[in-house]
């Protein structure tokens, strides 16, 4: 009887291990991440210059699980958590907020595409962005003036839904809404988005749309209801903005070791009754763009964008901005890169400050997405880093 009850234990551990393994095989989950620092020098950051250490410049500091179940059928059950730190201090990111920079659960089908909720990037952002400076040359000083038309990684969306085509001859389309959360006005802080991208050999071309509704009842935008929200030195007189709308496209060519590409973004705030504006603001931005891949291990990158606000608001004589950028990048190995980046930023003009209208003020540079409220006090901003990044 003892080695017969044995031998049924060692059956039933023999199945257990069996479904354990197939289970194994049918999911899995991935820790990742990625830790960057440099060495930053600002000319000029409200009237005197700086060194300090900057984390999150090349790539943002974070770590993330990403988890996938497949379900037959070709579905499967895909998740990812991602937070946000500062490298220098250990801080969160956001205060309050572990999994800041996206948290989505959704299905995804070969067949007949993705949808996923939760706190996400937005469509605008995911097939645009990539094909700027704010990817090609990295946000910090490559991304337009103030990061104005959100093409850096500033603008995630809470509690949005989200659908993915598959892609069709390299075509994939994208859509989002967000529900603003606040009873009995289902349209305030809620967000719409909309994208497209095409992929064919050495062709990539994206467009596409966002709008974010103002939940605030004060003067400032309710990040807590539309996502995450970068104000700066440009748009600090328009963000009691009842809703915020953005369109952009870009393109880029590769051939051998050259990719050429540009871009285009156009930006309108819209004033409401809390707003203390009373004209549509416009910022209109155009970018152009190329990355050399001088050897397997080392590549060279430039940038120039032109920023252009439109009169309004009592402001006669428009902001202009002028944006120069360069990035140098070295492959210690597959998870290593050191690198290098110089910036240069010149404003003309005059804009809104953060009192709105009335408040008329010289507009004042701020460097790619590094810089949003420590502009310079003179026309001309100058930012230089050296660091390390390591993915893992």
């Amino acid at each position: 009887m003892r080695n017969a009850r044995q031998c049924r234990h060692a059956l039933a551990l023999a199945a257990g291990m069996t479904i354990a393994g197939a289970a194994s095989a049918q999911s899995n989950v991935t820790l990742y991440g990625m830790v960057d620092s440099a060495i930053t020098y600002v000319n000029n950051q409200n009237g005197a210059s700086n060194v300090y250490l900057r984390q999150g410049n090349l790539y943002a500091s974070k770590w993330g699980l990403r988890g996938r179940e497949d379900l037959g059928g070709g579905t499967a059950a895909i998740f990812d958590v991602q937070a946000g730190f500062d490298l220098n201090t250990g801080a969160a990111a956001s205060a309050g907020q572990l999994f800041n920079r996206q948290a989505f659960v959704g299905l995804q089908d070969k067949k007949f595409g993705t949808a996923t909720i939760g706190r996400q990037y937005t469509p605008y952002y995911q097939f645009v962005g990539p094909l700027t400076g704010s990817s090609l040359l990295t946000g910090a000083t490559g991304a337009h003036p103030g990061d104005i038309d959100g093409l850096d990684t500033t603008i995630r969306i809470n509690n949005a839904i989200v659908y993915t085509t598959p892609t069709y001859a390299g075509l994939q389309a994208s859509v989002m809404y967000a529900f603003g959360g606040l009873a009995g006005s289902t349209g305030k802080g809620s967000t719409i988005s909309a994208a497209l991208r095409y992929d064919n050999g050495p062709v990539s071309v994206g467009a596409g749309y966002l709008r974010l509704n103002n939940a605030a009842t004060t003067t400032g935008f309710d990040s807590a209801s539309t996502g995450s929200f970068s104000t700066s030195v440009l748009n600090q007189g328009y963000v009691s903005a009842r809703a915020l709308e953005q369109w952009a496209a870009a393109a880029n060519y590769s051939f051998g070791n050259v990719t050429l590409g540009a871009n285009v973004s156009h930006v309108t705030y819209l004033p409401g009754s809390r707003s203390i504006f009373t004209d549509s603001a416009i910022f209109n931005t155009v970018g152009v763009l190329g990355v050399y891949k001088v050897t397997p291990v080392f590549d060279v990158g430039a940038g120039y964008s032109f920023t252009a606000a439109t009169s309004a608001n009592g402001v006669t004589d428009s902001a202009r901005y002028h944006q120069f950028s360069l990035r140098e990048y070295y492959r210690l190995s597959k998870r290593t890169v050191l690198y290098a980046l110089q910036a240069y930023q010149h404003a003309s003009g005059q804009t809104l400050g953060k009192n709105g209208a009335g408040n008329i003020i010289a507009a004042s540079p701020a460097v790619g997405d590094s810089q949003n409220l420590t502009g310079s006090s003179t026309s001309g901003q100058f930012v230089g880093m050296l660091g390390m990044a390591v993915i893992f």
